[in-house]
């Protein structure tokens, strides 16, 4: 059997077309093959492609398809089984790869649209981020150009330079052609042009503040962009300009404004506002942009806030000036007020002394002359004499403690006194004149009331005497009762003295003294006024009283310094009245003060025959009445005037030394030293004591310290030299001036 030939004869035309197939086969397969080359370049330089292994099955399909039309170009001629089964093979593998490839895009291309939609929103969010950098950098360009600002506006607290230096450095940063400061005048109904970046004429203008552009810039807190003709904009020339640049004006608020003035600026309590112009350079596209208007209003908040540090600063200058001003005076009122202290402090221990020299004669001659045979209105006479000078001498001693009291110097001196005594020798004091005008003086100590206690003595008795005096004075008729008392720590607040805070202790204890009387009373609205200085009861104004308004006030000044409180309380006229007062003690032998206490004298000598006494006073007259005093009570009296004289006629045969210190300096303690060196025997020196004019604890405690035994306070009675001289024989001190 002859094999036949599958392939027949072909046409020339046939031919052709065979050889055109042919040629395309070859490029189709070359492009094949190209495609998966340069896919597996693509994958390669790519840093990110999902679906990789989709990416391999196409390139496989692409191979498969390029290798069958590759093969195709064996088919155009006979061909033998070999080639058709690789040409099954080819297109089985093809086709399985071509269905596969399918089917997975069909599961891959809603994933391939969702990775579009994510690239979409990345896109998005990469321009959304450019745009927040670009912000971001514009901010940054803005605060660099604030603070810049800042810098230069807050590197003084002169005003003027700050609103200077505020126009050229905007000007610098924003490159404008113009920028100016419009300032409210003193009347605040008119903006003056105060300062301008460029021009030089400031000042002469001025535009009402009413005006509507005016208005909407104050209404905002934001610049606001107006119009280049606008009054406040017209500082340009704009002859042969095309087109004038953009203008904003944002208002400056002008804080704490009533300390605050530029030129005449009003003081006034409500917020005002100046108002800054700013202009872009003419004939230019530029626009203000939104990062330039916000740098604008953050520079106008600086220069509000740099304005008010300004102001604060100025006037806390002028608060300055004006301290230093006051401090000035007051230290100079202070040097006056001390220069007029020690002046009168000077006057009055002068006259202290002037006057207490001759006190010391007439009382002292007074009680000399009384000694002697006198006629019933003779020793009348010489009474009124005595109870006059020891009147003038409890004014003498009122005034220099009420000098001494309101300057601070005086102080308490604290001794163990018998306390009973002390209201018994009020009593004796003001019974003369109580038993003149027949009236009943009762003194009542309650059961517990210690009979010794620590304090300040004289003040107490003085204290006392004043109220006492006061009720015997306003009193015609009637009674007077003295009651002393331990005041109980329940009554002791008051609701009228709120200062008054007592605090009780075992060491110390308070003392209630209740003075009541049946006279003429007060009107309880005066009150409060007894008090003061040289204060009189005006309820009996009209009358003689012989007071001198100081006693009440010295007696509460007593009172305060021995930590105590003193009232007055009345009815009303004609119904009398009740002093009392609570005064702070120490109780005697539970303190550590040294025991003072005052043992009562056996007797009092009436004379001292033969008893040897050497005087020194500079003072002729003072020196012949105390020799007179002394002479009489039967003393043997040298006298002397000088410290020469003195230490030249001392010796060891005088018994007492009287010692005047005076104003002279301090020749009295000079010699008190010098005899106790001279005479080294203890028991053969004088006994030392001081004539003094001042009753201060500073004389005390100098002429203690030179060996003195006492302190004798002028003037000197008959009675009280008497006393002086048995107590200092029988003790060898004197425990009282």
């Amino acid at each position: 059997m002859e094999s036949c030939n599958c392939i027949e004869p072909q046409w020339p035309a046939d031919e052709l077309l065979m050889k055109y197939q042919y040629i395309s086969d070859f490029f189709i397969a070359l492009a094949y093959f190209s495609i998966p080359l340069e896919l597996i370049y693509f994958v390669k330089k790519s840093a990110l492609f999902p679906y990789r292994w989709v990416l391999v099955q196409f390139g496989a399909f692409i191979v498969l398809c390029g290798a069958t039309h590759l093969i195709n170009l064996w088919t155009f001629s006979s061909h033998s089984r070999t080639v058709e089964v690789v040409i099954t093979i080819a297109k089985v593998l093809t086709a399985a790869v071509s269905c596969v490839t399918a089917l997975m895009l069909v599961h891959i291309i809603p994933d391939l649209l969702s990775v579009k939609t994510r690239e979409l929103f990345l896109k998005n969010k990469a321009a959304q981020l450019d745009r927040e950098m670009g912000l971001i950098r514009t901010q940054e360009e803005t605060g660099r150009h604030v603070r810049m600002l800042t810098h230069e506006i807050r590197s003084t607290l002169d005003r003027h330079t700050i609103l200077k230096t505020t126009l050229i450095e905007l000007g610098r940063t924003l490159a404008l052609e113009e920028c100016a400061l419009w300032m409210p005048t003193h009347t605040g109904l008119e903006l003056q042009l105060s300062y301008t970046l460029r021009h030089q004429n400031s000042g002469r203008y001025t535009v009402p503040i009413h005006l509507p552009v005016i208005t909407q810039v104050f209404n905002s807190e934001r610049a606001v962009k107006i119009p280049p003709n606008s009054p406040v904009a017209r500082l340009r020339d704009f002859a042969g300009k095309f087109m004038p640049g953009e203008v904003v004006a944002v208002r400056v608020p002008l804080l704490h404004l009533s300390n605050f003035q530029i030129h005449d600026w009003p003081e006034l309590s409500t917020k005002r506002y100046a108002l800054m112009v700013l202009m872009l350079p003419s004939d230019s596209a530029r626009h203000w942009r939104v990062h330039e208007l916000e740098l604008v209003q953050v520079v106008a908040d600086q220069v509000a806030v740099a304005l008010s540090h300004a102001a604060i600063l100025e006037e806390s200058m002028r608060a300055r000036d004006l301290l230093m001003e006051q401090n000035v005076a007051l230290d100079l009122a202070r040097r006056e007020a001390e220069t007029a202290i020690c002046a009168r402090n000077d006057f009055l221990a002068v006259m202290n002394h002037e006057m207490r020299t001759p006190m010391h004669a007439i009382i002292a001659l007074s009680s000399l002359l009384q000694e002697t045979e006198l006629t019933p209105e003779q020793r009348l006479m010489v009474e009124t004499i005595l109870k006059s000078s020891n009147l003038l001498g409890t004014l003498i001693n009122d005034v220099l403690d009420l000098s001494r009291l309101e300057d601070g110097s005086l102080e308490l001196d604290l001794v163990t006194f018998n306390l009973h005594a002390v209201f018994k020798e009020v009593v004796q004091l003001i019974k003369p004149i109580a038993s003149v005008k027949k009236l009943l003086v009762t003194l009542t100590f309650a059961s517990d009331l210690p009979e010794y206690a620590i304090g300040d003595e004289k003040r107490l008795i003085q204290t006392i005497l004043n109220i006492a005096g006061n009720a015997v004075k306003f009193s015609k008729e009637g009674s007077i009762s003295i009651a002393a008392c331990i005041a109980k720590s329940e009554p002791l607040l008051d609701a009228r003295a709120p200062d008054f805070f007592p605090v009780p202790s075992d060491s110390h204890f308070y003392l209630r003294v209740q003075v009541k009387d049946s006279g003429i009373g007060i009107n309880p609205q005066e009150i409060p006024k007894l008090f003061n200085k040289f204060a009189q009861n005006q309820s009996v104004a009209n009358r003689n009283s012989g007071g001198t308004g100081l006693g009440l006030a010295i007696s509460k000044r007593f009172v305060n310094l021995m930590d105590g409180h003193i009232w007055i309380e009345s009815e009303g006229l004609g119904k009398g009245c009740v002093a009392s007062f609570i005064i702070k003690l120490g109780i005697a032998g539970r303190s550590n003060e040294p025991d003072h206490r005052v043992v009562p004298l056996n007797h009092v000598q009436a004379n001292f025959p033969g008893l040897k006494v050497l005087i020194m006073d500079d003072n002729g007259v003072s020196r012949m009445v105390t020799r007179g005093l002394l002479m009489h009570l039967g003393c043997d009296v040298t006298v002397t005037s000088s410290t020469d004289e003195c230490l030249r006629v001392v010796s060891s045969v005088y018994k007492v030394v009287f010692l005047d210190i005076g104003m002279h300096g301090t020749g009295g303690y000079e010699v008190a030293m010098r005899i106790n060196e001279r005479i080294t025997k203890r028991h053969e020196r004088p006994l030392i004591v001081a004539l003094a004019g001042s009753p201060d604890r500073v004389t005390k405690d100098n002429c203690f310290r030179v060996g003195m035994k006492g302190v004798l306070l002028k003037p000197i009675s008959l009675e009280k030299m008497r006393s002086v001289l048995s107590e200092l024989l029988e003790r060898g001190t004197l425990h009282q001036s």
